[in-house]
């Protein structure tokens, strides 16, 4: 911010040194008469400046931003006349003899109303120089706090989604473990165990923006492997990883819900039933691919609730607009759940 100041500073003076300079940048090493150069050039440049900064510090932020347009340019008129007065009365009292040798060689010079014109359409640059750099710069930082509240709303969204998603994980998991302890009490610790070391990963490893696919692809194998502890032997999980470090970074926690999803509704105690997991991936893109038997909840089952999918289609809308393709739909009594990402 500091830096950016003083870089603000030096252009200005050194837009106001090339200005005063332009005489004898443009008379390519011709002598100039210095008065000449001081009343028909300097003072006016002076003055020029004293338009600019006035309304570039006062005048804009006082009536032209609070929409007193009539003030603002009632304001600048008065300015103008009166800085073109003060020039003719300094050329008059302190340049008399170079007026004189102008009236000999030009003759009687314009009318006074035309002079007054031009006049006030040299003083109209530097205004509308003002108005257009104040302009640009109140628009900069509009637009800069209007992405940074975006950005903000973005972030505070997402750590919703997120939190949501922890206790979402954790009561399903803690109803999967439920139903072992009075059948198999050893299995019951032994999935306690498991589930500590995966919240433990969600609550410190996740609170991130992206993470490595490998650490991710652990997690859910360490729960695939969790939850075929409550699986009876009906019920076949097959999954197939990446086996090498990928080096792509993604967001955490975006495939979970879709495997907790499968083994909710795509498992039954009586019937068989396969569950079928796919990763794959290039250099940029991530293809997620499940597919499970489809063993709808009855109407009065009010377990679960069912933020798992919604949560999945928000989440890659706010990380990955237009990079990704999600879909989910039943086919031939299977559930196919089909989430693509591009990481790029």
């Amino acid at each position: 911010m500091h830096k950016n100041k003083k870089i603000n500073i030096l252009s200005h003076i050194l837009v106001w040194l090339v200005l005063f300079s332009l005489p004898y940048l443009l008379s390519y090493g011709q002598e100039q008469e210095i008065n000449r150069i001081i009343a028909h050039f300097w003072i006016p440049i002076i003055f020029y400046a004293c338009i600019f900064y006035i309304n570039y510090f006062l005048f804009i932020d006082h009536f032209l931003f609070v929409k007193k347009t009539a003030q603002f340019i009632l304001i600048n008129v008065v300015f103008i006349a009166l800085f073109i007065f003060f020039k003719e009365q300094i050329e008059v009292t302190f340049f008399e003899e170079l007026i004189k040798k102008s009236d000999k060689t030009d003759g009687e010079g314009p009318p006074f109303k035309m002079f007054v014109y031009i006049q006030m359409l040299f003083y109209m640059v530097p205004l509308l120089f003002s108005i257009a750099i104040k302009t640009t710069k109140r628009w900069v930082k509009t637009e800069a706090e209007r992405k940074e509240a975006i950005n903000f709303k973005l972030k505070s969204e997402l750590q919703h989604l997120h939190y949501q998603l922890q206790p979402h994980f954790f009561f399903n998991s803690l109803n999967n473990i439920y139903a072992m302890v009075d059948i198999s009490p050893d299995q019951a610790k032994t999935s306690i165990h498991s589930l500590s070391k995966l919240m433990r990963y969600m609550l410190y490893e996740t609170n991130v923006e992206t993470i490595p696919l490998s650490k991710e692809i652990d997690f859910m194998k360490r729960y695939i492997d969790l939850m075929k502890l409550r699986v009876s032997d009906k019920t076949v999980v097959n999954y197939n990883f990446p086996k090498e470090g990928t080096g792509v970074k993604i967001a955490p926690l975006l495939f979970i819900s879709l495997i907790e999803n499968a083994f909710k509704h795509g498992v039954s105690a009586s019937k068989e039933s396969t569950i079928d997991i796919t990763m794959t991936c290039d250099e940029k893109t991530v293809l997620f691919t499940i597919e499970n038997d489809n063993f709808p909840k009855k109407t009065d089952d009010k377990s679960g609730s069912g933020i798992g999918i919604q949560n999945i289609e928000k989440r890659i809308e706010l990380l990955y607009p237009n990079k990704n393709d999600f879909k989910t739909f039943v086919k031939d009594n299977r559930f196919i759940g089909h989430l693509e990402i591009d990481t790029n």
